[in-house]
């Protein structure tokens, strides 16, 4: 191998194959700002509450500010009961809104009137109806996409522009490279050392935030402390962690997480919490391995796809063997919606995943752009983790073979009977594995997924040996 990249690496890594959405969307953007402020809360009769017909009404109009009626909507995780409602007469109504899901939900209106309530929560509020109806969503980013659109109509209408006419910005059926977007920041891909001690106490602080994900390309992403993927954990089989999980009042969306090394109850540590909110995960690490921890919220896919995963290492009792370099790695997936929005839950949900970009460490091409150095002749220990959410990967690092691989507790040692040796690793989402490996000549060495669909789209880094040139 000289010191180039191959020529078919090259033109894959240079080509970005920016897939469409459904050439026909069914989520046309908002006709209003969804910020907007709502209408003040008020109590709502308990009599005459509704989830279809509202009670019989005078045939008068109802002088400004009194309400015609009441509606009774309950929001679950994710979606409303009932979604189609009917009212006898447009007007001022008072809306009795219980949400009996987990995680914050509202009803945002297409006017603008917006009335918010937590898991478990009542609140009220109201809604001008008007002659021709009126539709709503919850607006907490991906309920909608998920399912959480409904409508109100008036007796014998249908609710204006019909049920989906406000679900949100619509995806895009091509997002088009900002040439004034900021350049990417470059994940450390070191692996960070095992943390000292049996007990640890760690901070995590879900952020919102715009990230370039490739050249050209911002989402806005949901992060634990502020990276995608979250920070890298490395403890000892035994170790305690706790884990101190903060939403801030700044966020717009409940979060949580799960760690896949833990044992704990789903309906316990793992719950939602809304922004303002914060909670104590506390587990125990029994076994070994290289584990995935993620956002569970619903829709879960929308906050993995978004930016909310990370990678957590136990190493064995009495620790692994020192090599001479160490890297943590997760190939991940980008389904890119407009520029600086959220990714797009719809695109994300195809059956047939097509993603815009397969990344290592969140970034398209951030390692073919900056190689990771290894020494000539030295021993490589890399942690990888698909992180997914829907694509597998196979791992492989071109002009080396893996002595070592240690997937999801099976084992290939360099002792084995038989001299065997790994040419690739195949992990589905959420699997993890750790590869050894040596580099033996001055060179470059390409880090890819062997699904060469996906290497085109971003999953292509490099080890360089030495110089890189083998010529030297």
């Amino acid at each position: 191998m000289n010191g180039s990249i191959p020529r078919w690496l090259a033109v894959l890594a240079t080509t970005a194959l920016l897939v469409s959405a459904c050439s026909a969307s069914t989520t046309p953007a908002w006709t209003f700002a969804p910020d907007q402020a709502g209408a003040p809360g008020q109590p709502a009769a308990a009599a005459g509450a509704v989830g279809a017909p509202s009670p019989a009404a005078s045939e008068a109009p109802a002088a400004p500010g009194q309400t015609v009626g009441s509606i009774a909507i309950e929001a679950f995780d994710l979606g409303f009961k009932p979604s189609s409602i009917s009212v006898d007469k447009p007007g001022l109504y008072e809306v009795r809104f219980t949400n009996t899901g987990s995680i914050l939900h509202d009803l945002t209106f297409a006017d603008g009137t917006k009335i918010e309530a937590k898991g478990g929560e009542t609140t009220t509020g109201q809604v001008n109806v008007p002659a021709g109806g009126i539709t709503f969503i919850c607006s907490v980013p991906g309920h909608a996409e998920a399912g959480m659109k409904a409508s109100i109509t008036v007796a014998g209408t249908a609710a204006t522009g019909g049920g989906d006419s406000h679900s949100g910005p619509a995806p895009a059926t091509d997002t088009q490279a900002d040439p004034n977007a900021p350049p990417y920041t470059l994940y450390d891909a070191t692996a960070p050392a095992v943390l000292p001690g049996t007990t640890h106490d760690i901070t995590l602080t879900v952020e919102e935030k715009p990230m370039t994900v490739a050249p050209g390309f911002v989402v806005n992403v949901w992060t634990f402390n502020g990276t995608v993927p979250g920070p890298v954990i490395r403890v000892t089989e035994g170790d305690t962690i706790r884990v101190h999980l903060k939403n801030p009042a700044t966020n717009k969306t409940p979060h949580s997480i799960d760690f896949h090394a833990s044992q704990v109850a789903w309906n316990d540590e793992m719950t939602s919490i809304n922004p303002g909110e914060e909670k104590l995960y506390e587990w125990k690490a029994d076994y070994a391995g290289v584990w995935m921890y993620h956002c569970g919220t619903a829709p879960a896919l929308h906050h993995i796809a978004n930016g909310m995963y990370g990678m957590v290492i136990v190493e064995p009792k009495g620790g692994l063997p020192k090599v001479d370099r160490e890297f943590a790695l997760v190939q991940s997936e980008w389904y890119l919606g407009p520029q600086g929005q959220p990714v797009s839950l719809q695109k994300a949900s195809a059956g047939n995943p097509a993603p815009d970009f397969v990344v290592f460490n969140g970034v398209a091409n951030q390692y073919k752009d900056n190689p990771l150095p290894v020494p000539t002749g030295g021993t490589v220990r890399i942690f990888v983790l698909d992180a997914g959410p829907s694509i597998d990967s196979s791992f492989h690092i071109v002009g080396t073979i893996f002595n070592t691989v240690i997937k999801e507790g099976f084992q290939l040692t360099p002792r084995n009977p038989g001299h065997y040796g790994a040419q690739a690793v195949d992990l589905s989402p959420a699997q993890g594995a750790i590869v050894e490996l040596t580099t033996p000549e001055d060179g470059l060495y390409p880090i890819v997924t062997h699904a060469f669909n996906f290497v085109g789209r971003g999953a292509l880094g490099l080890l360089k040996a030495g110089d890189g040139d083998p010529k030297n």
